[in-house]
């Protein structure tokens, strides 16, 4: 629960300001000695903390999810396994899980969406990273347009779309391979691109690196290059653009 929640709450009368002094004398972070979960940070960044499940062990998984979905009355994790899918699940009913984008939450419903950004894929095998990036961007409050499969071998098919694209506050351009897909979007609209390189590609591509070089060394302009397969923070940055866009931040 955020500071603009709590405050509402206490003008509303459904919190007391007893209540609502409670929660903002805590500590800005939960003491579990493995974790420190940080249920303040939505109130510096506004964005609440997510949390990186790849490699974490089993016994501190599940504390995790709870304690920040007792903070926050939601709760987004990346990098997530079937396996600790089964796990928190068991202790949060209604938890829910993608195996395409490893994306573990457990959202509140009926969130309002604003504003646009359109995630597009040069091919299907980049999808997996731009659907982390989509659904962190929904999660966080944005409109997405999904845009696959539209890459330099089929130029046309990107070009169809020109009119989505132009749409959009903001794109994500998601490619393995050389790369090329953000330069050609970039080159022919108005708003920032966040470029995503994938590992997706045969052996010279480097398990990605090619890709990455491709797009720092873009000649096209507005354009923004995150970490290898890192489509959770061209989501996040990407809702921070669509934010200022709308006029919130």
């Amino acid at each position: 629960m955020n500071s603009e929640d709590i405050l509402r709450k206490v003008q509303d009368g459904r919190m007391s300001v007893e209540e609502a002094l409670k929660h903002f004398g805590k500590q800005p972070f939960e003491e579990m000695n493995y974790a420190k979960p940080d249920i303040h940070r939505e109130v510096r960044t506004g964005f609440a903390e997510v949390i990186f499940c790849q490699g974490k062990p089993d016994e501190y998984i599940v504390s995790i999810f709870k304690k920040l979905l007792e903070a926050e009355g939601e709760v987004f994790g990346t990098r997530a396994t079937q396996h600790q899918y089964e796990l928190v699940k068991e202790e949060i009913p209604g938890i829910e899980y993608d195996p395409v984008s490893r994306i573990l939450k457990s959202e509140r419903k009926g969130k309002d969406r604003i504003g646009n950004i359109a995630v597009c894929t040069a091919g299907t095998a980049d999808i997996p990273v731009a659907e982390e990036a989509a659904c962190t961007a929904e999660y966080f409050g944005s409109n997405v347009d999904r845009i696959f499969d539209v890459g330099v071998t089929g130029i046309h098919r990107l070009i169809s779309r020109m009119d989505h694209l132009q749409d959009a506050n903001c794109i994500i351009a998601v490619a393995g391979m050389e790369g090329a897909l953000a330069s050609v979007i970039g080159g022919m609209v108005s708003v920032p691109v966040i470029a995503v390189p994938t590992s997706v590609g045969y052996g010279a591509s480097f398990n990605g690196l090619s890709a990455l070089l491709t797009m720092v060394n873009s000649c096209a302009n507005g354009i923004a290059t995150v970490n290898i397969d890192n489509g959770y923070g061209a989501g996040y940055i990407a809702t921070q653009i669509n934010r200022l866009a709308c006029g919130k931040r």
